[in-house]
């Protein structure tokens, strides 16, 4: 099963954060001040464009650790995300972190007693599925779904097609071998 852990988890977290990249590099293209969409937000109480593009790398980052028994990284300061360059930089360290995880690494995953402290009383506890069915899987979505809701929100000519991309490999004509 750990072998499932692995793919699933390298191959949802990927592909979702190159598409993600794309939706963002669309969404640049012919604007006055590209980096103006790092400050957008869909309401005055959410995170913006910057912090959903971290989270969601944090999470696929994390969880891939966590199920290969290594500590998460620290979180990336604000001012590190400032423009689309630095936040683009980001997607590409973490794809390459999360491809670089060798599928030997999730060996025991799903079985793996993983904790997330809460505050100082309290922790989550996981099974290594869990986890990543639960949590990791959960929570990146949540991020990576409402960075594209600003990009389309601010006006990027992006539609299901991109958010699918990684699936387009599938498309073959009917009855074909």
């Amino acid at each position: 099963m750990s072998r499932d852990i692995h793919r699933l988890a390298v191959g949802t977290f990927a592909p979702m954060l190159r598409n993600l990249s794309t939706w963002i590099d669309k969404a640049a293209a012919g604007r006055a001040d590209p980096d103006a969409l790092t400050a957008a937000r869909l309401a005055p109480d959410m995170y913006d464009l910057a912090q959903q593009v971290e989270l969601a790398c944090r999470h696929a980052a994390d969880t891939v650790a966590r199920l290969t028994g290594r500590p998460p990284s620290p979180p990336t300061e604000a001012q590190d995300l400032a423009s689309l360059a630095r936040l683009q930089a980001l997607i590409a360290r973490t794809v390459s972190a999360v491809e670089a995880a060798p599928a030997s690494g999730f060996a025991g995953a799903e079985d793996r007693d993983i904790r997330l402290p809460l505050n100082p009383q309290m922790e989550f506890r996981f099974s290594g599925e869990r986890l990543l069915r639960d949590w990791g899987l959960p929570h990146f979505y949540f991020h990576l779904v409402t960075a594209y809701d600003i990009l389309r929100h601010e006006g990027a000519a992006i539609g299901k097609q991109d958010y699918l991309a990684q699936v387009a490999d599938a498309i073959t004509p009917l009855g074909a071998p």
